[in-house]
Order: structure tokens, then C-alpha cells, then sequence
């Protein structure tokens, strides 16, 4: 898939060597690193469709202004925020996100969704 990410200073945390430490701990940064490559590794998001998701429980967020964001598990409670970088979103005939045919994404960000 191809990733783009939602500002330079984002992009920034992800791509410049121990910067990930820096905010995130070393264990979340390993996490991080690793979804990274399973995206860059993913033809399209059905490869992480739920329940085949594993470990990275790859869901759809619905309340309020996080609708149309997806999320990945980091650790507990963290998750990486990203959305469809598709104009328009590709659907399917019933309104939901076509997850076929998500082939690029745009990160957003890492945060607790349950607060």
C-alpha cells in the first residue's frame, strides 16, 4: 500500500531514526515500526480485514468525529489512526468502505481512542 501521512512533522516522527524512541518508548515504537511494514507489505486493506487481522485488530472507528478513520492495535491503549487516501473513499453498494479496494492510506497519528 502506499502511505503518505498527514503532515511533514508526522512524517518526520515515523522516518528519522530514533525519533519514535524519543516520544513514543521503545516499545511503542517497535510496534509502530512493524504495522509500518505490514502496510508497505499489504497489496490493498482487505489484508487486514477482521477477524484475519491478528494481532493488529484492524477496525473501523464509528463515533462522532472519528467516523471514517480506521485504527490498528499498538500497545494497550494505543492505536496508529489512519484514513483511506482515496478521492472519493472507495464503497461498496451497501455505504460501507471497500476494503479491496484501499490501496493507500494516510496516517494520522497515535492515540488512545478510548478517552
Amino acid at each position: 500500500m502506499d502511505i503518505s501521512f498527514k503532515n511533514t512533522k508526522l512524517g518526520k516522527e515515523f522516518n528519522e531514526g530514533k525519533r519514535l524512541e524519543k516520544i513514543h518508548g521503545s516499545l511503542r515504537a517497535k510496534k509502530i515500526r512493524l504495522r509500518m511494514t505490514e502496510f508497505r507489505a499489504a497489496t490493498c486493506l482487505y489484508d487486514f480485514w477482521p477477524p484475519g487481522s491478528g494481532n493488529n485488530r484492524c477496525h473501523e472507528l464509528t463515533q462522532g468525529e472519528r467516523k471514517g478513520q480506521l485504527s490498528v492495535d499498538l500497545d494497550h491503549p494505543y492505536r496508529l489512526i489512519f484514513v483511506p487516501n482515496h478521492n472519493p473513499i472507495p464503497k461498496m453498494s451497501d455505504g460501507g468502505l471497500d476494503w479491496k479496494l484501499v490501496t493507500a492510506i494516510t496516517i494520522i497519528g497515535i492515540e488512545d481512542t478510548h478517552e
